[in-house]
């Protein structure tokens, strides 16, 4: 499989591209400021180019089966979330052809269990005050691409409320618009899982133009 990483370098992004590779997958790993390249996996093709720019993704996605977005908004600017995420979109369409796109987002706007449909972003046992501008973010994020109308074949990745860096495990549980918790009531998940659930989805496609959610 031909997959394009945009966020590349970042936490999640980093960690899908070495999934990816590890399978034996063709990966072409893109940044914003080519001063990154050293920040990215040896295996993977270096590019540069912009998620939020249309014309960027439709070179990029050229030729390719998936695309990844894996960007983050820098402190300051979570406003841009939801626009890149339309531009991603824009130029997925313009490029035409069968490119999937999947996108890494945020745990706000799942609904915590028994709740009676509270979203984890109002429960600060999931989503604490500190977080909630990214939160927020991340939900208009979904909201943005969940209303497009666009034909591009898309799926939404929602981790679990915490997601950190850990352990490849392999094992993780699957869920849709509802946050996944252990018995403890606890909501988490590595880094290292979530790019293990993101590549079983895209090997294995089961979400169309809609939401799922990985966790423990």
């Amino acid at each position: 499989m031909r997959i394009t990483v945009f966020g590349a370098a970042g936490n999640v992004g980093s960690r899908v591209v070495a999934e990816a590779l590890t399978r034996g997958h063709d990966v072409t790993a893109v940044v914003r400021d080519p001063a990154r390249f050293g920040e990215l996996h040896p295996g993977a093709t270096h590019r540069t180019g912009d998620a939020g720019v249309p014309e960027h993704v439709a070179e990029l996605s050229d030729g390719q089966d998936l695309v990844v977005n894996a960007t983050r908004p820098a402190p300051g600017r979570e406003a841009e979330h939801a626009a890149i995420n339309r531009a991603l979109l824009a130029g997925l369409a313009r490029a035409g052809g069968d490119v999937r796109l999947i996108i890494v987002g945020g745990a706000g706007s799942l609904t915590v269990p028994g709740s009676d449909g509270v979203l984890a972003i109002d429960d600060p046992a999931f989503v604490p005050t500190a977080w909630r501008h990214i939160a927020q973010a991340s939900n208009d994020q979904f909201n943005a691409v969940r209303l497009a109308g666009t034909e591009v074949d898309w799926a939404y990745l929602s981790p679990s409320a915490l997601l950190e860096p850990g352990v490849r495990t392999g094992a993780y549980r699957l869920g849709t618009d509802e946050l996944i918790v252990d018995a403890e009531g606890n909501s988490a998940i590595s880094m290292e899982d979530l790019a293990v659930a993101l590549l079983d989805e895209a090997e294995r496609p089961k979400h169309h133009r809609t939401r799922f959610t990985a966790g423990y």
